[in-house]
């Protein structure tokens, strides 16, 4: 049994810094550059990383979860 644990204590700290490293990138960058409108095409690039951030986290919360 602990031989399992520590694989999925340390799949489920990736995922959440994942989405934490997410949050805090689009945080960072509507404060320095002040662009927080998601439409605006000029930001496509910070809001894919943030998308593809969040998606890798949820999806690992989700994996971590379905192997019980």
């Amino acid at each position: 049994m602990e031989e399992d644990a520590f694989p999925k204590k340390v799949k489920l700290a990736l995922s959440l810094i994942l989405i934490v490293g997410a949050l805090a990138f689009y945080w960072a960058w509507g404060i320095a550059y002040n662009s927080w409108n998601i439409f605006d095409g000029t930001n496509m690039g910070v809001y894919s990383i943030v998308v593809i951030m969040l998606a890798f986290g949820i999806l690992g919360l989700f994996l971590v979860r379905a192997k019980n």
